[in-house]
């Protein structure tokens, strides 16, 4: 599948409001295990990423490079189309256009970008703050202006429940809706209550963030109210670090992994997972099948 056939499957699914699930990832472990499981988009979060290559919190201390060479590698790896944090944009307005054509040359199919001030924090920790909603309108013109292909998703986010409440954040919300954003993000809802009345004040595809601050609901539920998407982005990655976590303290208990009490994968399906059968059916075509072993004791795969 092409980047071009990524994008419209993508494009098709958010514009008619056809809800799905999309789940964190945060680096090829998670990115390769999630695009075998058939989801209909992947989501690179900003948080797991940052945290996970340069393992720092996610308070605007990555860079537009940091994270289009995570983009591109992401992409580059599965084929699920991606839909991938971009932050504010990573500075001003030719920020913004250089990240809008950077991330779709890097192969993601979607962005979001936020309404944040510079430094940017995570939108569901203390001390957000959003800049004049007349400045993002522009940040977002500058956004569509910028994508090559209409199909690429421009996704609007509004950290303004936070600092101004609920019903500032719905207003920018359709704000940014009608200058043509093509989905609309308001992060860090705090109840049920706010979940279900979004749809009805806010008239575009919408995007939920689970988890964090905002109380997770059944996919039915959101289906039922109206929501295009719904983005996991911490699900993957915090159970994760807790199995990581578990296994270095019986290491470290023990002297040994035998009383460890945590499913891991064989040797077999990790080799799978990291593309280990395609070097060796390379080494057959090449080597042929009584050189292939030669080659990999010299080095070929290792």
């Amino acid at each position: 599948m092409t980047q071009k056939e990524r994008n419209r499957r993508l494009a098709e699914r958010v514009r008619r409001r056809d809800f799905f699930v999309a789940p964190g990832v945060y680096d090829m472990f998670s990115a390769r295990l999630a695009d075998r499981m058939g989801f209909e988009a992947i989501y690179m979060t900003g948080y797991g990423t940052v945290a996970a290559h340069l393992g720092l919190p996610d308070a605007g201390l990555a860079s537009y490079r940091d994270m289009v060479e995570r983009v591109a590698v992401t992409a580059g790896g599965t084929m699920t189309p991606l839909i991938a944090d971009a932050d504010t944009g990573y500075g001003g307005l030719l920020n913004v256009r250089q990240t809008v054509r950077g991330y779709e040359r890097a192969g993601a199919s979607a962005l979001h970008m936020e309404d944040q001030i510079e430094p940017k924090r995570c939108g569901h920790s203390p001390g957000t703050r959003v800049i004049p909603i007349e400045d993002m309108v522009t940040r977002l013109k500058v956004a569509l202006d910028a994508r090559q292909d209409d199909n690429f998703l421009i996704i609007a986010r509004t950290d303004a429940r936070a600092s101004l409440g609920f019903d500032e954040a719905c207003r920018r919300g359709e704000a940014y809706a009608k200058a043509g954003a093509d989905a609309v993000f308001l992060d860090a809802l705090r109840s049920e209550d706010e979940l279900a009345a979004l749809p009805k004040r806010v008239d575009a595809p919408i995007l939920a963030n689970m988890g964090g601050l905002t109380p997770i609901q059944s996919a039915e539920r959101m289906r039922t109210l109206g929501y295009a998407l719904a983005i996991y982005p911490g699900a993957a990655q915090s159970a994760a670090v807790h199995a990581i976590q578990r296994v270095y303290d019986g290491l470290k208990r023990d002297g040994s992994t035998l009383n460890i009490d945590v499913p891991r994968l064989g040797l077999q399906e990790m080799h799978a997972l990291v593309g280990f059968p395609e070097v060796w059916a390379f080494e057959e075509k090449w080597y042929g099948p009584a050189d292939a072993t030669k080659a990999r004791r010299a080095g070929v795969g290792e």
